[in-house]
């Protein structure tokens, strides 16, 4: 009988086997065997995991987690390169590691499935030396190992619908694989949060309900990947270069800017950036009464797809700049409600819930409040 599980996989794969054997096939065997045991054997089991097979020069293993296996991989690879240092470049044994997390069917000792498969394509992605993980294992373990991470972009794997962001995890010594952005993939966008440079720090929620419109905006494409609000929002309030932040989220194009609010007159500056490059690719500042904020937020939309992709058909640009209220005060009740909501502090369901049922009296219309 099969099993469900969703355990953290990684496949690794000798480098040149077939080319070794031929040129020295009993001392291939022998430090295969010595690798085996004091450093691949070792660094699998430090990190908890189970040789599910081997595969010839190969091997499939799962983890309890994705933090035990990048770190064994890195234990494994580390330990790998110090020790084939002494021998000849083209005599030097070097695996391919590739670490993905999802669901698995497992079949008596064997596991099998999609998860499997997009593994062994990480694994042949990864430079000789080196490892690359999938998104679902970099949100993982961004911050908890001790090696930085470079995005790849997205690549195909037969037999999966959706290209899969790839990432490759830094080792010295092994030289990074290309980014791959050709023009068949979605392009890739983060909307990170505005500062806002209003006189008073409580209009906060409004910057951040401009920043959640324009990403829910953007999100109506079909062809355009946005980054969810709940990644870009952990930026807010830091300093960190935006290509970097833009390696880190795996995007391609970044959106930042501020917002001014006094009295009734709004101040907006946004810039979109080309984060491979670094070049600006528009900016544009406003300078309007508040009565004109929806118009603005429709511009700004604009502006950003028009940046990326110049040729949208109509029935796309519609979608995208449908509006979910024309009503402003309802706007803003409902968004002083999510701020409430994501304070997480005592009282604050109540408060929200407040703001919510407002907004909803102003515009009895508007679906959000009401979700």
């Amino acid at each position: 009988m099969w099993n469900v599980a969703l355990p953290t996989i990684m496949a690794a794969d000798l480098v040149g086997y077939s080319r070794l054997m031929a040129a020295d096939e009993e001392g291939t065997i022998s430090r295969l065997r010595d690798a085996r045991t004091y450093v691949i054997d070792t660094a699998i089991m430090e990190g908890g995991g189970r040789i599910v097979k081997t595969m010839g020069d190969g091997l499939l293993v799962d983890f309890p987690s994705p933090v035990l296996a990048v770190r064994a991989a890195l234990l494994m690879q580390r330990n790998l390169i110090s020790r084939e240092s002494p021998q000849r470049e083209d005599r030097r044994l070097r695996f391919r590691i590739g670490i993905h997390l999802g669901d698995v069917v497992i079949d008596g000792d064997d596991i099998l499935g999609d998860c499997v498969n997009i593994t062994a394509r990480l694994e042949t992605i990864a430079p000789a030396g080196g490892i690359c993980i999938s998104r679902a294992i970099y949100d993982h373990v961004k911050g908890k190992i001790e090696a930085g991470m470079t995005w790849l972009g997205p690549h195909s794997v037969k037999n999966i619908p959706e290209p899969i962001d790839v990432w490759q995890v830094e080792l010295d010594g092994t030289a990074p694989s290309p980014v791959r952005l050709s023009g068949q993939e979605r392009a890739s966008i983060a909307v990170l949060p505005f500062q806002n440079f209003s006189a008073t720090p409580d209009q906060d929620f409004f910057v951040d309900g401009l920043v959640e419109d324009v990403i829910t905006e953007l999100s109506r494409f079909r062809w355009l990947f946005v980054i969810a609000r709940n990644s870009t929002f952990t930026y807010k309030g830091t300093a960190k270069d935006v290509r970097k932040i833009a390696r880190e989220l795996g995007v391609r194009y970044v959106v930042e800017g501020s917002v001014r609010r006094s009295g009734d007159r709004l101040r907006i500056t946004v810039q979109l950036i080309d984060a491979l490059s670094g070049a600006h690719i528009w900016a544009e500042r406003w300078d309007r009464p508040i009565a004109d904020f929806f118009d603005v937020q429709d511009e700004i939309t604009r502006r950003i797809i028009a940046g990326i992709e110049p040729e949208l058909g109509a029935h796309e640009r519609g979608l995208a700049l449908a509006k979910s209220t024309d009503n402003l005060t309802a706007w803003e009740l409902c968004h002083r409600g999510l701020a409430e909501l994501l304070s997480f502090e005592a009282g604050s369901q109540a408060t929200a819930e407040k703001f919510l049922r407002q907004a909803l009296e102003h515009d009895p219309n508007f679906a959000l409040p009401y979700a």
